[in-house]
């Protein structure tokens, strides 16, 4: 998994169609093996990625879960945290 993708069900406020298209736009990167797709086969990318955030947007419209909204800034600060201590100099 890539880890510039991150969760993006059951925060408060929802992801953003903007968090959603971002999402799309690593996935497609990672599976191309590219940042910046040939003049070739740009139409192609775009598309993947406009299909994939619209999937990806269906599915967070339709899942449900009985747990209580994340907190944005919470799982911010343990991303942080987390990032601190993996590359921490010793």
């Amino acid at each position: 998994m890539c880890r510039n993708i991150r969760q993006l069900h059951n925060f408060d406020p929802p992801a953003t169609s903007g968090e959603v298209y971002e999402a799309a736009l690593q996935y497609v990167r990672k599976i191309a093996g590219t940042t910046k797709p040939s003049k070739a086969n740009q139409d192609a990318f775009d598309r993947a990625v406009a299909e994939i955030a619209h999937s990806t947007q269906h599915l967070l419209d339709h899942l449900v879960t009985t747990a209580p909204p994340k907190n944005r800034e919470e799982e911010a600060a343990k991303r942080r945290a987390r990032s601190a201590q993996r590359y921490a100099t010793a």
